[in-house]
């Protein structure tokens, strides 16, 4: 991730604790899908337009970025694509990045791919 992406990512995301887990983060970045069910049935249409549209689209260039010059992320997103499509790998990459960048930015410890992407 450059510098750009990661003074974007943390301008926009703004104080950590304001979210209570990375789970919270990530929907705030709009990399999760806005499915709203309960019982196994469809509730509307869901909120997809929650979130931080800015963070959205700095995590799905991070996750392009993560692909093409980190083996680790590389052999993942791999696996991924083999048994889905490959938009909805990168949108997983872009998941996992936010959740780490989330533990990142909260407790300042350094970015381990084998740790994320293992």
């Amino acid at each position: 991730m450059g510098k750009t992406l990661a003074l974007t990512i943390a301008l926009e995301a703004g104080d950590m604790s304001r979210f209570a887990s990375a789970g919270n983060f990530a929907s705030y970045a709009r990399t999760v899908s806005s499915r709203r069910e309960s019982n196994g049935k469809k509730k509307g249409d869901g909120n997809a337009k929650c979130g931080n549209k800015h963070l959205a689209w700095a995590f799905i260039e991070a996750a392009h970025f993560a692909v093409r010059y980190d083996d680790t992320i590389r052999r993942w997103f791999q696996k991924k694509c083999a048994s889905s499509l490959q938009v909805v790998a990168i949108k997983a990459v872009a998941h996992k990045l936010a959740r780490a960048c989330f533990h990142v930015m909260k407790t300042g410890t350094p970015f381990d791919a084998a740790k994320a992407f293992g």
